[in-house]
């Protein structure tokens, strides 16, 4: 009985942040005849507005988000084309981005680097895995697998400082950028503001689930390289 409250509270830290988000996401995300545009609409809109030309508005098989070396505001299908508060929050969002890479914004700069280097060790740790795995602890010496241990819990802790990292950055884009130009542009409806600052607090947090989720295939990559 204790093991199963356990595993319903692990499951609730791990899988809690990603329902929610997604809730957030789906209870706004039918289209309403009263909003005048599309979010991609809305992104291309705040990007010209703002001197961006050269940031591109695209649609994202990947999930919504600002690629910096590509200069481009990358929006899934639904919130590209759809006229929902999801929509135009989320394209609000990703302008943030945009406009904090425009100011060199550090934390951002800090992100990438952090970003690139996770998904450096990600690849090493990866095939350094599969070697240790495809060998077996019986054939490899203990120097060898303490140094494939490290190997790991480095490759582990750096794509999770990267998914920490970025949480002030996506607050900075949502409640600092998004929501004072939705405020003030009258882009939503006033009845409407409270509903997007969950939409908003909903998109800075994403990271946080991705979070959760990367400590718990962490602690999976400890147990297969036992």
């Amino acid at each position: 009985m204790l093991w199963l409250i356990v595993l319903i509270l692990i499951g609730g830290l791990v899988f809690g942040p990603t329902l929610w988000v997604k809730s957030v996401m789906s209870n706004h995300a039918a289209d309403r005849p009263d909003i005048p545009g599309t979010g991609g609409e809305l992104a291309r809109h705040l990007l010209d507005n703002a001197g961006l030309q050269d940031v591109v508005v695209e649609e994202s098989t990947v999930g919504d988000h600002y690629d910096p070396n590509d200069k481009a505001i990358r929006l899934t299908k639904g919130n590209l084309d759809g006229r929902s508060l999801t929509a135009v929050a989320v394209a609000a969002h990703e302008f943030g981005h945009a406009l904090q890479d425009r100011d060199d914004y550090k934390p951002l700069q800090a992100r990438q680097r952090i970003v690139t280097a996770a998904v450096f060790s990600d690849r090493i740790g990866s095939v350094l895995l599969f070697g240790l795995t495809l060998a077996g602890s019986t054939a490899l010496g203990p120097r060898i697998m303490i140094l494939g241990v490290v190997a790991v819990v480095l490759m582990g802790l750096i794509r999770v400082a990267a998914d920490l990292v970025t949480l002030p950055v996506e607050l900075d884009a949502s409640f600092k950028r998004a929501l004072p130009i939705l405020e003030h542009g009258n882009y939503v409806h006033e009845d409407d503001l409270p509903a997007a600052r969950s939409i908003l607090k909903a998109a800075a947090y994403t990271y946080i689930a991705s979070s959760a989720l990367q400590i718990l295939n962490f602690f999976r990559l400890l147990r297969a390289i036992r």
